[in-house]
């Protein structure tokens, strides 16, 4: 489970002084759930979802990962958690399968659970035709579900998708979304940024929307539509961020 708490993130701009990139965020995404995050770019998503996996500290609060803290126990927090995000940062002069078992062998897997979780991962994927290719040599698609691969192989219990499906092509972002929802269906505690509709409509089980770094709203979608007074997912997410809302800004 995570448990976010008065998450807050502050940087200091030249130009503008203190930024608040992330404002007294607090909710909660349980096991066998979808938590979608649904943000314009430059919202805050970015900068949650970091200081959740551990990548960025909270200036004030906390979050509970797995039952450890973000602040106090971040190494535990990092062995919990799978991070994917829309940028692959794949070593180019590895294979695929090199680039997934050194995030294995990164993660303590011994040999033999390593190879049983490599070849079960890439014939799920459909990742055997380019196992052997260099990560430099492979397409968008493969690279993101290199990405994918290695994020998942030690088989965390809280995975994590920042714009995963950025970019991608209709079926390989099928495929993304597909395994998202086995991750939900298999137990794990699931958290997706997004700023597609569409998606948030196939996947969350419960949404937060995010505006200036503050989450202003959160629900089912039913929830959502009977506290709003509409009933499409756009005019309710229109309707919560429009007072606050401002040019994008990377966050």
């Amino acid at each position: 489970m995570i448990e976010a708490r008065g998450l807050s993130k502050r940087f200091q701009d030249k130009k503008r002084g203190e930024v608040r990139a992330v404002d007294d965020v607090t909710f909660t995404a349980r096991p066998g759930q979808i938590y979608g995050l649904l943000g314009a770019n430059g919202a805050g998503k970015t900068t949650t979802l970091r200081m959740l996996a551990t990548i960025l500290e909270p200036t004030d609060g906390t979050a509970i990962v797995d039952g450890h803290d973000v602040v106090e126990s971040p190494e535990k927090v990092r062995a919990s958690v799978g991070f994917l995000s829309g940028g692959t940062a794949l070593y180019p002069r590895l294979t695929a399968q090199e680039m997934v078992e050194y995030f294995g062998r990164l993660n303590g897997l011994d040999e033999t659970t390593l190879k049983q979780r490599v070849d079960t991962i890439f014939s799920r994927l459909d990742m055997n035709e380019f196992r052997d290719r260099r990560c430099d040599k492979l397409s968008t698609g493969m690279k993101q579900k290199t990405s994918i691969a290695r994020t998942l192989v030690h088989d965390p219990p809280v995975m994590i998708f920042d714009e995963p499906t950025s970019g991608l092509d209709v079926m390989t972002a099928r495929t993304i979304i597909a395994f998202i929802k086995e991750c939900r269906d298999r137990g794990k505690t699931v958290i997706f940024s997004t700023h597609i509709m569409t998606e948030v409509e196939k996947l969350c089980d419960v949404v937060g929307i995010i505006q200036s770094g503050k989450l202003l709203t959160e629900g089912t979608l039913p929830q959502l539509r009977e506290k709003h007074g509409e009933q499409d997912l756009e005019e309710i997410f229109v309707k919560a961020v429009a007072p606050l809302y401002v040019e994008p800004e990377a966050r």
